[in-house]
């Protein structure tokens, strides 16, 4: 409750960026504190070949360049998901890009990527894989379009970020349904999403030493028949799996914010609760279709114990969020982490 109304009274008065910015700082300054009081017993589980701690985690979205992977972890998160990264530096979109609906406890996001690069993010990951912290954490990577890049040399773009940072991965997601890079969504048609899974798998099995797994993460908004093509592409290509859902560019009925207040903030991603039976409902299609062939991440809506025990239902074998945590605060991974056991 003290969280509640801390973020009732103060954060919620302040720009979400600017506020992001500062709980991000405090996260990775007081690492060694949260470790002592968010510690949750290890439950292991093996996905993808990969031994996890427990089955939560952190969605990519928030440390976006690697920066506060150890404080993260010690907060009670079993991975983090980094990203997403291209792979030349961008500044994102134009600020405003993060507004809040708290009435649902909800974000709109149209960040558009910003971040350092796949080099400046490889070099900080090499580096943090050279500590003890680094060595025994699990951190996924996300990577998406450059911005600037033409569609029809999305693979390449790709490709150019998978050399970087597949070997300091321990799984790569391979994003095209973030709303916020124009264009972007279309590389969800199989036509064209294959020809990037294809070679930027070729790049994650040639890794020496060990193979990456690689995964894709699609959007809800996708219609049930897209779902499933892109499924059967997975499977026709032996990817490890799918991460459903990302955000919504809907604006759902149940909302409570006022209309007013939705419209007047705008284009880009929703998430939050409101995603939840979307994310539950595709996580489904996605399992009955592909049986245990394909590892599923379920993310989207993800706030509650419940969630997370629905999305295992559902079919999960992980599960991600974001949103829930910033509205939650720095106790909220720990007690979702728990349920996840």
């Amino acid at each position: 409750m003290a969280y509640d109304a801390l973020f009732d009274t103060v954060f919620a008065r302040m720009d979400p960026e600017r506020i992001h910015g500062r709980a991000f700082a405090a996260i990775r300054a007081g690492r060694l504190v949260s470790e002592r009081v968010y510690r949750v017993e290890p439950s292991p589980v093996t996905v993808m070949g990969i031994e996890f701690p427990h089955r939560f985690g952190l969605a990519a979205g928030f440390d976006k360049d690697a920066r506060g992977v150890p404080g993260l972890l010690a907060l009670g998160f079993g991975h983090v998901e980094i990203g997403t990264v291209t792979a030349r530096p961008q500044p994102g979109n134009d600020r405003p890009r993060l507004f809040r609906l708290v009435d649902d406890h909800a974000i709109v996001n149209r960040m558009g990527f910003n971040n350092d690069g796949a080099a400046v993010v490889a070099s900080r990951l090499h580096r943090l894989r050279g500590t003890a912290a680094g060595r025994d954490a699990v951190i996924g990577v996300n990577i998406g379009k450059t911005k600037v890049v033409p569609a029809e040399q999305a693979a390449q773009d790709y490709v150019e970020s998978a050399r970087l940072l597949v070997p300091l991965a321990d799984y790569l997601v391979v994003n095209v349904s973030s709303p916020n890079t124009p264009g972007l969504r279309d590389l969800q048609a199989v036509d064209s999403l294959e020809p990037i899974l294809r070679s930027v798998k070729d790049v994650a099995d040639a890794n020496l030493g060990r193979r990456v797994p690689l995964v894709v993460k699609i959007a809800g908004d996708l219609a049930d028949a897209d779902i499933d093509a892109v499924t059967d592409l997975a499977l026709e290509l032996g990817l490890d799996g799918i991460s459903a859902t990302n955000t919504t560019i809907a604006r759902p009925e149940e909302l409570r914010t006022p209309r007013a207040r939705i419209d007047a903030v705008g284009a880009g991603g929703l998430s939050g609760p409101v995603l939840a039976d979307r994310a539950v409902e595709v996580l489904r299609r996605i399992r009955a279709r592909a049986g245990d062939g394909l590892t599923l991440i379920g993310v989207g809506g993800v706030t509650t114990p419940a969630d997370v025990r629905a999305r295992i239902e559902a079919g999960a074998d992980l599960v991600q969020a974001y949103t829930g945590f910033v509205y939650g605060g720095p106790s909220w991974p720990s007690r979702l982490a728990r349920a996840a056991r």
